[in-house]
């Protein structure tokens, strides 16, 4: 399977709690729910499009535990997210989470790199992670993120979680698909490519 990122993140890069203020309040953030204004029909049509090709689900515990509040108890059959969100594998990597009652729910213990190297040999089309930054973040680390969706809204915040930390694999990435909402917000699509190449602006002393 292929896997793949979905996330939300701010113009200054920030991912932190972008559907309300308390999914996220660590580091005393006061900006939870950034995200909720620009939620319009074209950003709707988009989420709609990545879960229809979703086999299994990769998340964080935090982001685990927030869907898992609330996507059980959705049970419209025509909801193609909350359909695929409840019937779906969903894996959770934790060191704390010893139980989960949400229905097809594993949680992954061992070690990170190895758990998710496995799941992406099984068949299927993508295991997809969402939101789940830290998580997200470590795998960008361990350089096993085929897929990204950055949706990026006009939004700045100057505090919060951000995605690329230091310590990120130097990759580089095709961007393969890109649109923008009528609410403004930018959703970019990139591949994997590989290492990234490199040279310089510098005009050669011979030319």
């Amino acid at each position: 399977m292929k896997l793949t990122l979905t996330t939300f993140l701010t113009l200054d890069g920030v991912y932190q709690a972008p559907g309300g203020p308390e999914e996220d309040p660590s580091g005393r953030f006061e900006h939870g729910g950034w995200s909720v204004p620009y939620g319009d029909d074209d950003f709707g049509t988009f989420m709609t499009e990545v879960f229809e090709r979703v086999d299994a689900f990769l998340l964080g515990r935090r982001t685990y535990e927030i869907f898992a509040s609330y996507w059980p108890g959705m049970t419209d059959p025509a909801d193609p997210i909350a359909t695929r969100l409840n019937e779906l594998p969903k894996y959770v990597p934790t060191g704390t989470l010893t139980s989960a009652d949400w229905a097809n729910t594993k949680l992954l213990g061992g070690d990170l790199g190895t758990e998710v190297g496995a799941l992406k040999e099984q068949d299927g089309r993508e295991l997809q992670i969402h939101g789940s930054g830290a998580l997200a973040g470590a795998l960008l680390r361990l350089g096993l993120i085929d897929t990204m969706h950055l949706l990026t809204f006009p939004v700045a915040l100057g505090a919060g979680k951000r995605l690329f930390e230091p310590g990120v694999q130097p990759t580089a990435f095709a961007l393969t698909g890109s649109r923008t909402t009528g609410a403004g917000v930018v959703i970019n699509s990139y591949e994997r490519t590989g290492a990234p190449t490199y040279g310089t602006y510098e005009r050669p002393e011979n030319a």
